[in-house]
Parts: C-alpha cells; structure tokens; sequence
C-alpha cells in the first residue's frame, strides 16, 4: 500500500508521518515534492538552500521514484505530501496508485503555528485552496488533525479501518529526536515534534487572530469547512 497523505503546512502533518513511519512495515518519505515546488516557484523558505541541495528537484523524477518499488524492502509507503507544492505541470498520475488521505487543521490555528516560523503568510503558503482541488482529483478519508489529538487511538483506528490496514498500536508512540525519514528542513520546522514521543492532547480554544491574519482566515475558512463537512 502507498499512502498520499495531503495536507497544508502545521496540520500535524509531521507527527502523523512519524505516526505511521514507527510502523514496522511502513518506509515514509517527507515532502517529495517540497524542493521541486522551490526550484520552479524561486520562493524564498527557510533553509531553502539546504533543501535544495539535498533533495531532487525535478518532479519528473520524484514521480518516478512514487511509482516504483517500496523501498527498503517494506510492505508500505507513507508520503506526506502538500498540495500546494503541486506546480502546474507537476505529474500527478501516480496519485491514482496510492491511497489518497486529506489531513486538516482549523486555519486560525495553522496561521497562527505558522506564522511563528514564518512571517506574513498568503493564502498559497497555507495551502488550503490547493487542497479542495486536490481533493476533487483524488477524493479519500478526510482527518481532522484536532479530532486526531482528542482521541489518537479512536481515529487512528478508524482511519486504519477505511483503508484496510491492521491497526498497530506502535502509531501512538515515537521516541524523541529527528527520524532519518525527516527533510533537510527538519530543523527549522520541527522542534515541537522532535521533543514529542506521541501525539499532544487535545488543543486548547482557536487562537484569537488580527489584522492581516483574521483576513487570511477568513479567506481559508470556506475551503476549510468544505473538507471539514466531509471529515471522519
């Protein structure tokens, strides 16, 4: 089984890859096509030097890679992917042979993570448009990443049993630290999650959101909410 787990950034996406990457069965690739969305978009990101250099960047061939073998040996594949990272002319094909899963996150809370890592964010850098059209292309199970952090074993389990895969309770416990899995970006963006050894509890109320960033909200809610009616 080849997972595609779409998301926008600080959705929990990371902790989920550590999630299934603690799997015995499973490999886990982060981002694959974060460097080629930096090389053809010239965005400036954190580290982007770094990833570039340590990442392929033509798209081509990291869709290549997708379609190929599970690699070292492993029975499963989780990629935790981006829609937005997904550039016009970027090949999507290989998604139809991988089990497409939709993570969210309410969008107060995603531009208030972000923010603290990266300053004045744009509805592209959330990524919340881009990933209704990707749900449109390839629908699956939707996730709310706060229904995640509430009840981690309940809705692993569910998840799990929509796509047909055992549960393991290994999902729910990580040790601390980087994992060889994790992107050349790792150390900007995942502090939180390398000082974690499984899924944080339940969040506290929406952060209180102004100016520039309760503008951005609203214009991400409806996208939001669209997948949300959907949700697990």
């Amino acid at each position: 089984m080849k997972i595609a787990m779409w998301s926008g950034p600080r959705n929990l996406s990371t902790a989920m890859m550590y999630a299934f990457g603690n799997r015995e069965e499973f490999a886990a690739w982060d981002e694959p096509f974060y460097a080629p969305y930096l090389k053809v978009t010239g965005i400036d990101h954190p580290m982007r030097d770094s990833v570039l250099q340590a990442h392929e960047t033509d798209p081509e061939k990291v869709a290549d890679r997708i379609r190929g073998d599970v690699p070292d040996g492993k029975k499963h594949w989780y990629m935790k992917h981006m829609g937005f990272h997904m550039c016009d002319g970027f090949p999507l094909d290989w998604a139809l042979g991988c089990v497409n899963v939709h993570l969210i996150r309410h969008p107060a809370r995603v531009i208030a993570s972000y923010s603290a890592k990266r300053e004045d964010p744009t509805l592209q850098d959330i990524g919340f448009k881009q990933q209704t059209e990707v749900y449109a292309k390839f629908p699956g199970p939707v996730v709310d990443s706060d229904d995640i952090r509430t009840d981690p074993e309940g809705m692993l389990k569910k998840l799990c049993k929509v796509i047909s895969l055992d549960w393991d309770p290994a999902m729910l416990a990580w040790s601390a630290g980087p994992k060889p899995f994790d992107g050349a970006w790792a150390p900007h963006w995942y502090k939180s999650v390398h000082n974690s050894k499984g899924f944080a509890g339940k969040e506290a109320d929406l952060p209180a959101l102004t100016g520039k960033s309760a503008e951005l909200m609203e214009q991400a809610l409806p996208f939001y909410k669209d997948l949300e009616a959907k949700k697990l």
